[in-house]
């Protein structure tokens, strides 16, 4: 069975300073599989070449079977492949219910997107009672929800989280992360970047371990969690 997305040997530099060296992993359909590591791992990079905002020095990326070389940005998220950015990247300016439209910028079906708009407010109810408030006034925890929910909005085959939880409260944190589990358990298939590696690695069906941009280690998110140098080094134990 081909997997939904294949990465072969990805190399990716900023100039003369390579960002990535060489990492191949897979994401089957269904799964949820995480990159961890630490600041500077090049996981972002990683997930912005995959949507073709970065273009990689060398290697392969195919999804649906179908290579993204050459691909510009806006046609790989017509092809199925959405990205929520680190930072989230929201429109300040712009209402709670414009910027999930703009999720939908390619789409022509007014009727399904309608009914796409209510099921993000169905997950995360609070902007759904502020879908008039400028989303510039959101919390963090809010505008994070607004940048899944506005990545949603194009139906995507596979969905990119970039650091969905920095800079939140725990709370918010375990809100954010209960809301990745009901995406799981609807058939959603999942890339994950998150440098909570401990519910990373809860939620995920498979987990890759990333330093100074090579893999170190893989597994199942379950055999990474009782690693111990995983352990060690994410969880804070000793």
């Amino acid at each position: 069975m081909t997997a939904l997305l294949e990465v072969e040997d990805l190399r990716v530099a900023y100039g003369k300073i390579e960002a990535v060296k060489g990492i191949s992993f897979s994401v089957e359909a269904g799964q949820v599989v995480t990159l961890i590591g630490t600041n500077g791992a090049g996981k972002t990079t990683t997930l912005r070449t995959l949507s073709g905002l970065l273009t990689p020095l060398g290697g392969a990326i195919r999804f649906n079977g179908k290579p993204l070389s050459g691909v510009p940005a806006h046609k790989i998220v017509a092809l199925g492949l959405a990205h929520s950015p680190e930072g989230r990247h929201i429109f300040p300016r712009l209402t709670i219910a414009e910027n999930l439209q703009l999720g939908a910028f390619l789409r022509k079906d007014a009727d399904g997107i309608a009914a796409d708009i209510r099921k993000v407010y169905d997950l995360f109810p609070i902007l759904g009672e502020r879908r008039t408030q400028a989303a510039g006034t959101l919390s963090g925890g809010e505008q994070q929800m607004l940048a899944m929910g506005r990545a949603l909005m194009s139906r995507p085959k596979l969905l990119m989280l970039d650091e969905p939880s920095m800079g939140l409260s725990p709370i918010m944190m375990q809100k954010i992360m209960q809301t990745i589990a009901e995406l799981k358990a609807q058939g959603t298939t999942i890339l994950l970047v998150e440098q909570n590696a401990q519910a990373a690695l809860s939620l995920a069906d498979h987990g890759h371990v990333m330093e100074i941009g090579k893999i170190v280690l893989s597994g199942s998110g379950e055999t990474l969690l009782h690693d111990e140098s995983v352990r060690k080094a994410y969880l804070g134990e000793d």
